[in-house]
Formats: structure tokens, C-alpha cells, sequence
């Protein structure tokens, strides 16, 4: 839509530099904003950038009055692992970032707000497998209980103001373009790094720890199905599920070992094998397939070889 400007909080991070790529296809360069608290040095963007801490609702107000947006995708947040080294000021930016954004939303007449929920919002007496849509959910992690709470204020604030709302329960997110970002799932995206430089690799979880995963390329384009799909066809408010791979870090090796038999790695599981030990192993999507069409088109072995492909490209300056 032409008169429709998206912004984007926490954009330079795993999932915003590239949901803001595809959002650029979709509406235009010139109409994303990405906004994060600092421009990394190493960076390439041809979108217009802005600095925004997300706890300043003024600057929030005045970005979206001189951009006229329309649209907020809110992906600034500390992931699992990272938050439970300052649990109080993870708490802050994740919730009181959010709450920022829904009330900047609707104050302003913002036509759709994106806030991701994720897999952390689950806990140990959650079932494992197949983790229903609706079900006991009791994190034990600072980043889980802030999305949870998020996933309670966003259905609030569609019930209460009929703001436009939308949101998944991502899983890990592997992905070649970015390096880890302090997320427990992250070891699925270093293993890549280190099998490509030739340097064995040390997981921080249990050989046999599984976790539900998901390709990035499946990442992005369930946000934009979701958030492109009518409005009568979003019947949860709160966040879906969302699926595509379960695998543990002795599957990964495996299918990397296909392509890299040298390949080696070793375990030292560490406080991170906690939070993973109170993580669904599967998720049952099946409300997200039923509602909107999701159908995920990778799985352990392709990724793989999209991974191991795409990192292998030496890099120009």
C-alpha cells in the first residue's frame, strides 16, 4: 500500500535486518524506518535510520509524527540467555519498551503493531511434546515472563481499543546473515559459524536436548502472512504457535557432518541448559495453519545445505 510507512524497533538485530529487507520489497525503501538504539559499525542498509531507545516514548512519538507511519513492527528486546545476566533491566526494555510502542499505537491511530512472542513463554510443567496452543505456561526466565505478559497486553489492547495486534511464538532462529545474538537457541546458528571456519565447536546444551527451530527465510515470511492476512482470519490475539524443525545439537552435527566430515564438537552444558530443559521440544501450529495457511518449507537438511552454501561465499569489503 502507497500511503502506508512501516517503522521497526530493535531492527538492526537476527530478525530485524532482515524482516526489514523483505518489508522494503513489500511497501519500498522509503517507506521503512528502522530505528534501534545504535547503528552498528558494520551495518549496509539502504533504509532510513533513526536512533530510538525504546524506553523514550517522546522520541517514539516524534519519529512516528515526521515519518507518518502507519505500521510498527516492535522487535527491540534482551533474548533468554542475555536477560538472565540483568534480569531487572531486561525486564524494563521488554516491557516497558512494549508498552511504549501499544500506547504510542494507539494514541496515534496506528493502522497494525507487530510484538513477537516466542517459545520462552512455555515452563517445565508444560507438555513437551506437541505443545498445545493453549496450555500451562510458567517461564522461568526473565525474557519468558515479559512475553508472556506481552502476549496478555496485546490481546488487552485488540479487546480493549480494537488495536490491530499481531504476533507469533517464534521458535530458534537460524539464520546466515547475522551471528548470535545471546538467544539459548543460538548454538544452531554458531555450530555453522565454527563447522565453516574448520574449528570445533563447544555446545553450551546436551547432545540430546531438542529444541523447536525454524529457518529464518520461514521465519520472515510467516510474519508477512500473518500480518498481510485479513483481519477476520487472525482469531488469537494474544500469539500462535509457530513451527517448521525439532532437532537436538547431536541432529545438527549430523546433517553438518554430511557436508563437513571433519566436523567436530564437544559439550559443556551450562546455565542456558535450564532454560532449554523448560522449552517445548515440539510445537503443535496447527490453529496458525488452520486460520492463516502457515506451511513451513524447510526442514533440518535443507537448511543445512542453505546454510553451509550461503556461509562458504567469502565475504568482499
Amino acid at each position: 500500500m502507497p500511503n502506508d510507512t512501516i517503522l521497526i524497533t530493535g531492527a538492526c538485530g537476527q530478525i530485524g535486518s532482515e524482516l526489514s529487507q523483505a518489508l522494503a520489497q513489500h511497501y519500498g525503501n522509503n517507506n521503512v524506518i528502522i530505528t534501534d538504539i545504535r547503528k552498528p559499525d558494520n551495518f549496509q542498509t539502504d533504509l532510513a535510520f533513526e536512533a530510538l531507545n525504546v524506553l523514550d516514548g517522546g522520541r517514539l512519538v516524534e519519529l512516528v509524527q515526521k515519518h507518518k507511519i502507519t505500521h510498527i513492527y516492535h522487535l527491540a528486546a534482551v533474548l533468554s540467555a542475555s536477560g538472565e545476566q540483568d534480569p531487572l533491566f531486561a525486564w524494563q526494555i521488554n516491557m516497558e519498551g512494549m508498552l511504549n510502542v501499544m500506547q504510542v499505537a494507539r494514541e496515534r491511530g496506528i493502522k497494525q503493531v507487530y510484538h513477537p512472542s516466542s517459545i520462552a513463554v512455555f515452563g517445565h510443567d508444560t507438555p513437551k511434546n506437541d505443545t498445545p496452543q493453549y496450555t500451562l505456561m510458567n517461564p522461568n526466565t526473565v525474557y519468558g515472563i515479559s512475553k508472556l505478559a506481552g502476549e496478555r497486553w496485546s490481546e488487552y489492547y485488540f479487546q480493549k481499543y480494537k488495536l490491530d495486534v499481531r504476533s507469533l511464538r517464534y521458535p530458534g532462529i537460524i539464520s546466515y546473515k547475522t551471528p548470535p545474538g545471546g538467544g539459548t537457541t543460538d548454538y544452531a546458528v554458531d555450530i555453522f559459524y565454527k563447522a565453516i571456519a574448520g574449528k570445533k565447536y563447544e555446545c553450551f546444551l546436551h547432545e540430546n536436548s531438542y529444541l523447536p527451530m525454524m529457518y529464518m527465510p520461514d521465519a520472515i515470511r510467516a510474519t508477512l502472512e500473518l500480518m498481510n492476512a485479513p483481519s477476520d482470519k487472525i482469531k488469537i490475539r494474544s500469539a500462535y504457535n509457530l513451527s517448521a524443525m525439532s532437532f537436538s545439537p547431536k541432529e545438527i552435527t549430523q546433517a553438518i557432518k554430511k557436508h563437513i566430515p571433519e566436523f567436530r564438537i564437544s559439550y559443556k552444558p551450562d546455565f542456558r541448559q535450564n532454560i532449554a530443559d523448560s522449552w517445548p521440544q515440539s510445537i503443535d501450529d496447527s490453529s496458525a495453519r488452520n486460520d492463516w495457511g502457515w506451511k513451513p518449507e524447510y526442514d533440518l537438511e535443507k537448511m543445512t545445505e542453505d546454510m553451509i552454501a550461503n556461509l562458504a561465499i567469502p565475504t568482499t569489503v
